[in-house]
This record gives structure tokens, C-alpha cells and sequence, in this order.
């Protein structure tokens, strides 16, 4: 509802990755070294690529995270929003077909509903 209810983007459009989670980013001694898989690259709302705040992070992490970005709280909003939305069609889709992804969008609903109860 949160993510619903904010505010919508009315800056520009910018180029966007779309699918921001772990399978898609290549690490090299620690370091991120490549984003891959291209699939549904877009222009529109930045908050679509917050997403990665939820599958990959932490709270911990997440928080440090947070306050290095410049967004405003619609934006982050919605960005938690992009990552409920991944994680349950995801979670649902690879189940029975792919257990990395099935995980990856398991912890991003996990990490969704972590916020939401620190916040009420």
C-alpha cells in the first residue's frame, strides 16, 4: 500500500536494468565487476532499480545503503514496492523450477516485510 499510495515520479526518464538481483550481478574479489542480462532494460521510474536494496541487502547494509543515495521517500517507496512485486511473482514462478531464484525473491519478500514491521 505504501508503495502504491507514493507519490509518482515526475523527473525524467532514466535508463533502467529492470531485474536487479543477485543472479544478474558479477562479483570479483568482493568488488561488483558486471551487471548482466540486459532483458528487460527500460526507460521510466528510478525506483525500479531500488529493487536491488531488497533482494541482495541486508538491513544492516541496506540502511548504509539508503543514506548514500540521493532519493526521496516516494522514490524508496516504491522501490520496496518493485521488490515485493519481484520477489512474489518470481517466488511463485520458480519454485518448483529454480531453487537460486526461488531463494533470491524469497529473501527480497522477507527483507519487504523486515521493513514493514520495523516501521509500525
Amino acid at each position: 500500500e505504501a508503495a502504491l499510495q507514493a507519490p509518482e515520479w515526475h523527473g525524467s526518464a532514466v535508463w533502467l536494468h529492470g531485474d536487479l538481483h543477485p543472479g544478474n550481478l558479477l562479483v570479483k574479489q568482493g568488488r561488483l565487476c558486471a551487471v548482466i542480462d540486459f532483458g528487460t532494460l527500460g526507460v521510466g521510474d528510478p525506483a525500479c532499480d531500488l529493487m536491488v536494496a531488497w533482494t541482495l541487502l541486508s538491513t544492516d547494509t541496506r540502511n548504509t545503503f539508503r543514506l548514500a543515495l540521493p532519493v526521496d521517500e516516494a522514490t524508496w517507496e516504491r522501490g520496496r514496492g518493485w521488490a515485493l512485486s519481484f520477489g512474489l511473482i518470481a517466488f511463485a514462478h520458480y519454485l518448483s523450477t529454480n531453487p537460486v531464484l526461488a531463494r533470491i525473491s524469497r529473501h527480497a519478500i522477507d527483507e519487504v516485510f523486515a521493513d514493514y514491521k520495523t516501521s509500525i
